[in-house]
């Protein structure tokens, strides 16, 4: 990795500054990250739709277990404009093969389920490397930040489920008098078709909004780890100050 080439200047920063740059990132790169996650956020949806018509849950499922394989699109548009590179969706599309397919099954299976994914799906994705040869970096990268990586995992989880409580609420107050259900319903666990309609969609649109800052925390982490083992920082300052 040519670090003269970072446009994010490093220095060493604590994992909640970490997150706070990894935020500013995707806030300056919001354009093209959320263009990129839509292309890739479609064919999820589709699928996610469909499934309704077999249990009127099964469209969240989806949502929840494809999030790691969006994570791949949002992180490969990050790490782009952490060099300064912008990106498209139609340099999204020439790269889909080590984006979308590359590690296929193993990111929606073991990724799902990691407590502090974020922060360790760079290794996975930039390094190169194999999924077995990857484990020991892995284990580097989290020695000492495995609890940030799943507290921010955590602090995300309920940002999204917030939102999406939110957006759900506003079928309370909009829906005509008579369709909301009563309470009896609710303690039931017999939701009328609206609700069963929302919730999806609410998820969805949480998803949409809270994951590339998930992912964009997780990222910024990462370089901050690595330039605490690398001394990338170091390097970054001399090479700025001998190229003037």
């Amino acid at each position: 990795m040519q670090v003269d080439t970072l446009a994010v200047r490093l220095r060493p920063r604590t994992p909640l500054e970490a997150t706070d740059l990894g935020v500013n990132l995707c806030q300056r790169t919001a354009r093209s990250v959320y263009a990129c996650t839509a292309v890739a956020a479609l064919p999820v949806m589709v699928i996610a739709a469909g499934s309704y018509q077999l249990a009127p849950w099964l469209p969240t499922v989806v949502i929840w277990c494809a999030k790691p394989w969006l994570d791949r699109t949002i992180l490969f548009v990050l790490a782009r404009a952490a060099f300064g590179q912008p990106t498209d969706p139609a340099a999204l599309w020439r790269a889909q093969r080590d984006v979308w397919w590359r590690q296929l099954l193993f990111t929606l299976s073991v990724r799902r389920v990691s407590l502090w994914r974020s922060l360790t799906q760079p290794v996975y994705q930039l390094e190169g490397g194999s999924i077995r040869g990857s484990s020991a970096r892995v284990r580097q990268i989290r020695r000492g930040q495995s609890m940030s990586g799943s507290m921010a995992t955590g602090a995300f989880g309920m940002t999204e489920l917030a939102l999406t409580l939110s957006l759900l609420s506003l079928v309370f107050w909009f829906a005509p008098s008579g369709v909301l259900p009563d309470v009896d319903n609710l303690l039931s666990g017999t939701l009328p078709d609206v609700l069963s309609v929302a919730l999806p969609i609410s998820y969805a649109i949480a998803v949409f909004f809270v994951e590339p800052f998930y992912v964009a925390a997780g990222f910024a982490m990462y370089l901050n780890r690595r330039a605490d083992l690398e001394a990338w920082d170091i390097e970054q300052e001399f090479r700025r100050a001998f190229s003037q």
